[in-house]
């Protein structure tokens, strides 16, 4: 995707210049030229940390620095920094900064800075990434969802999982997909699903969802399923999309598409990742 760099170097100096306004992840998604959804996943991806994170981190490191400089009020530093009270902004700013924010105000007091993002993508060494591009029908999966924070989903989705396989429910879901849907808010819906066969009734608890026609970017994934899932979600992001001239990011969701293992050494699981594109 031609731009990857400068459009995320543009939703962070959107977020710089809008630091003391609400800011929504919508806004600052199309900034980037991507929906908020592949926004949310690419940023976690090349910068080690949430937009969530990364916004609280800067209104913090600036309160700090007009409190240090400045005779304001604490309650209308945090009021500027989008806090409602002096109490929820006194818990986080001594949770990051290690001192109250009016221990802040004392001559000497050691602060934390979070500088501005500084978006460079850079290619290292020639490393091998392998794809291919689908055409698909459209086909709806039928599964057990529940809604998950972008801050924590890497930690989380793999514990659903678990709890999934040990209940009564994995023999009504065996888990052909894990499936991620936007909410346009600050959580995501996630499906462990199989395909739908209309002529069977849905049963109570559980959900259909209906992807449509188009092209998927699927990417093979070899050996122990949380690891490798996440290390190569990180390099679609990281290199493949950066790189890619043909094809670019569509749509709110994107799949996980597990096989049956034939071997019990997990170094020999083999899943899929698909993200829907279409071409440029």
């Amino acid at each position: 995707m031609n731009g990857l760099a400068e459009g995320i170097q543009n939703a962070v100096q959107y977020i710089e210049d809008n630091l003391t306004e609400e800011l929504n992840i919508d806004d600052i998604a199309i900034k980037a030229y991507v929906s908020s959804f592949h926004f949310q996943r690419i940023f976690s991806a090349l910068c080690g940390f949430t937009v969530g994170e990364y916004i609280r981190g800067r209104r913090l490191s600036a309160a700090a620095q007009e409190l240090s400089r400045s005779d304001a009020k604490v309650i209308d530093i945090a009021l500027k920094y989008g806090y409602e009270s002096h109490d929820s902004f006194t818990r986080a700013f001594t949770k990051f900064h290690g001192v109250s924010p009016s221990a802040a105000k004392e001559n000497g007091a050691q602060l934390k800075s979070f500088a501005p993002l500084k978006i460079k993508l850079t290619l290292e060494g020639g490393t091998i990434m392998e794809y291919k591009i689908v055409k698909k029908a459209a086909f709806t999966v039928i599964g057990r969802s529940r809604r998950f924070l972008y801050e924590n989903s890497y930690q989380e989705i793999p514990k659903f999982w678990q709890e999934h396989m040990k209940s009564p429910e994995s023999a009504n879901i065996i888990g052909m997909y894990g499936l991620s849907v936007d909410n346009k808010e600050r959580d995501f819906e996630y499906y462990i699903a199989d395909n739908y066969c209309p002529q069977k009734d849905i049963p109570d608890g559980y959900a259909t969802y209906t992807l449509p026609a188009g092209l998927w970017a699927i990417f093979p994934c070899r050996g122990p399923m949380v690891d490798t899932l996440q290390s190569t979600n990180t390099r679609i992001w990281n290199e493949w999309l950066p790189n890619c001239r043909e094809y670019k990011l569509v749509g709110n969701y994107n799949i996980e598409a597990y096989f049956a293992p034939t071997h019990n050494d997990p170094k020999d699981d083999y899943c899929e990742i698909w993200i829907p594109v279409e071409k440029i």
